[in-house]
């Protein structure tokens, strides 16, 4: 197609009545005086929505408008233009068209970029226009570093086995040697995670082979492998990061550091352990840029979350918020403690790690090496004068026992532990050795939660159930199961093949009622269990899973693997 002309795009948007003479006016001036660029004036003052504005350009060049969203993309085509420019010309190579290539731009009239990428391709090209936010979303995900991972892991096994391997010694005295092989290797390994979402990196050393895997939205995916060898040098860079003792590999070690990245710092806590075949390295990541997310965006049924609000903003009390590991309970945690925060509140928190910073409260770390436990410190806390405290978990009788007292004597308190559900969590804690009475009047609710992953918007596919995920909803739906649509996602690349992205909360919740806390002072558990089901009817996980399943956010089959609670 021939070279596109440049266009006003104050004029179009004004010809096609999406902004007013006065908008324009007023946008203009802005532009003069700050510098932006135009389109993300009129997006940021809400006159347009970005794809208001490339449909609008669309229709003014007589081209077409490409949804990202719905897109998938081959990345043999997407890799015809190189990382580089991709991001300098805001442009993202789609597909072959004859002999040319179909390229999306989120600015089709930057003739400059257009010669450029026609050079870089040696194609005929004809262009799309595209949404510049979906485009970088786009690039983050399609330019994987895996060949460069696995090339950068290469060259580090190369130099080991050079006469001059790496210097144990030069890395220990000079944490900034940047060329490094295994400094660049681990940063390319960081960049790519963040790229893709990954919540943790694996490191793990095998008889053959030191593979690397990624955790998104709760699953393992495999990066790369490489020669077992590398395995030595990697864990000891990181080590060093995190302030680790390098010479000791026998036994297990825990540490923090921060990453800096091209487009966000990431937190990382790092536990490192001594396997058969070398240390394994367990990296969680936590983006300082996501910040903590609100009680809003977490997906609790709206009902519950009224309930639960009601809850929490009383004066004194506990909460607790059960589920395994990674079922995302500090961050609810948090998200709370956002809402409480306040001048007026004294916010003290007892974490073994502390994994988010929240400005305004007085966050403490547990340091069993000098004998700082939840326990001491909690005793310490009391004596701050604190209105709401927050225990990362409560391990053992005496952490549960000091809390429950001060839930009593007129303290809000949060805190979490592993139970499979909220109703076994009162039973739980009498099996710890806390007193019946002090679990009954300390105990305001128990939240038990789950964390489903979502289906993919780009392959979302309709689905027809088998027997027995049938015969599953119908013990939520009886017979109106059979009348639903369902649906899957058959995997592309917006989701790396998977068929989901994202994940949302799967919630229910137990208040401690009369009768409930008359029961726990009965010791009776079969007598408690009997009261809560009958009381938590139509609140338990696996209805609130059924529900996500009928409003088209997720699976049977992941909805049936996060609610596998048994119920009667």
């Amino acid at each position: 197609m021939a070279r596109p002309e440049k266009i006003r795009l104050g004029e179009i948007l004004v010809s096609q009545k999406l902004v007013s003479e006065e908008q324009l006016k007023f946008a203009l001036e802005e532009q003069k005086r700050s510098g932006r660029k135009l389109g993300r004036f009129f997006v940021e003052q809400g006159y347009a929505t970005e794809e208001q504005i490339s449909e609008a350009i669309a229709r003014q060049l007589n081209i077409p408008f490409v949804n990202l969203k719905y897109y998938n993309f081959k990345p043999e085509i997407v890799r015809l233009l190189p990382e580089t420019q991709a991001r300098r010309f805001r442009a993202i190579v789609m597909e072959q068209k004859g002999q040319g290539v179909l390229v999306g731009m989120a600015d089709p009239t930057d003739l400059f970029a257009y010669d450029e990428i026609a050079r870089i391709v040696k194609r005929d090209l004809n262009l799309a226009v595209v949404n510049e936010t979906l485009l970088l979303a786009t690039i983050d995900r399609m330019y994987r570093r895996t060949d460069e991972i696995s090339g950068l892991a290469q060259a580090l096994e190369a130099e080991m086995d050079d006469d001059t391997a790496v210097d144990f010694g030069s890395l220990g005295q000079n944490l900034a040697l940047e060329d490094a092989p295994v400094v660049k290797l681990l940063q390319s390994v960081f960049e790519d995670a963040a790229q893709i979402r990954a919540s943790d990196i694996h490191i793990e050393p095998q008889e053959t082979r030191v593979q690397i895997r990624f955790r998104i939205d709760g699953m393992l995916h495999l990066q790369t492998e490489a020669d077992p060898k590398i395995a030595s040098a990697l864990a000891l860079r990181l080590k060093l990061m995190s302030g680790l003792d390098i010479s000791e590999k026998r036994l297990p070690q825990d540490g923090r550091f921060n990453v800096k990245l091209k487009t966000q710092s990431i937190d990382v806590r790092i536990s490192t352990m001594p396997t058969q075949y070398g240390e394994s390295v367990v990296m969680r990541l936590l983006s300082q840029s996501s910040g903590i997310p609100s009680l809003d965006r977490l997906g609790f049924p709206p009902e519950m979350l009224k309930r639960f609000r009601a809850i929490f903003t009383q004066p004194q009390g506990m909460v607790l918020v059960t589920g395994p590991t990674g079922s995302g309970k500090t961050t609810t945690l948090y998200s709370v403690l956002s809402e409480l925060n306040s001048v007026e509140s004294k916010i003290i928190t007892v974490e073994d790690p502390v994994e988010y910073r929240l400005s305004g409260i007085n966050q403490v770390q547990v340091n069993e090496k000098i004998e700082l436990s939840f326990s001491r410190v909690l005793r310490s806390a009391l004596r701050q004068d604190p209105d709401i405290m927050l225990i990362g978990e409560m391990r053992d009788q005496e952490t549960a026992q000091i809390a429950m007292r001060a839930a009593i004597t007129g303290h809000m308190v949060l805190s979490t532990l592993h139970t499979n559900d909220a109703i076994s969590t009162p039973i739980r804690l009498l099996d710890m050795g806390v007193p019946a009475y002090m679990v009954a009047m300390s105990v305001r609710a128990v939240l038990a939660q789950r964390l489903v992953r979502t289906v993919c918007e780009s392959c979302v596919t309709p689905y027809t159930p088998i027997p027995t995920e049938l015969a599953w909803l119908e013990l939520e739906m009886g017979e109106a199961a059979k009348s639903r649509q369902y649906i899957y996602g058959r995997g592309c690349s917006h989701c790396n093949g998977t068929g989901f992205q994202g994940r949302v909360g799967v919630y229910e919740m137990m208040e401690m009622t009369a009768p409930l806390a008359e029961a726990v002072n009965h010791r009776d558990p079969n007598h408690f269990i009997k009261i809560a089901r009958a009381q938590m009817a139509g609140w338990s996980l696996r209805r609130h899973a059924v529900a996500l399943v009928a409003n088209g956010k997720t699976t049977i089959a992941e909805a049936m693997r996060v609610s596998n609670t048994v119920e009667e």
